[in-house]
């Protein structure tokens, strides 16, 4: 495994970026969160929708788009839940950094239908939040951020 001084001194050789921004949302209907399965890297993995970042977006543009684009789905984007705060470096390119921020977010019609638009998606669920801690999600950024999420609903 690369240590992060090794991974820093290779960033800074090359002229590729190194930061790959993903903003994910937190979509809530009925007490459960949607879950996507996507196959990654030889394995089936759980994560939140929403994705990377392109030039020139915000972070609510992203998420607005990475919803239409993957689910069919308009949304509107609310609070931020979270901002990754460990490094993460890239399984695809293991020089770029990954930094995850979290969203809530809200269907704009509640008539809207889930739509799965993009093929790399195999499958959604819709996971209650009260089984959430034991539903296995693949990102450890996923995992920090909704046991702060459950927190902050404890105090609400």
């Amino acid at each position: 495994m690369l240590r992060f001084s090794q991974l820093h001194k290779a960033s800074k050789k090359r002229l590729m970026k190194p930061f790959n921004v993903r903003v994910y949302g937190l979509l809530e209907q009925q007490a459960s969160v949607l879950v996507l399965r996507e196959p990654f890297a030889g394995k089936d993995i759980y994560k939140f929708p929403g994705g990377g970042m392109e030039f020139g977006e915000s972070t609510y543009d992203t998420l607005k788009r990475e919803f239409q684009e993957e689910l069919g789905l308009e949304i509107e984007v609310g609070e931020h839940i979270y901002t990754q705060d460990f490094f993460v470096a890239s399984i695809t390119d293991p020089t770029e950094q990954i930094i995850m921020i979290y969203y809530q977010v809200a269907l704009i019609s509640s008539q809207d239908l889930i739509q799965i638009k993009d093929p790399a998606i195999a499958a959604y669920h819709w996971v209650p939040l009260s089984a959430i801690s034991l539903f296995p999600l693949s990102l450890k950024a996923d995992q920090v951020m909704i046991k702060r999420y459950l927190a902050q609903q404890k105090l609400r």
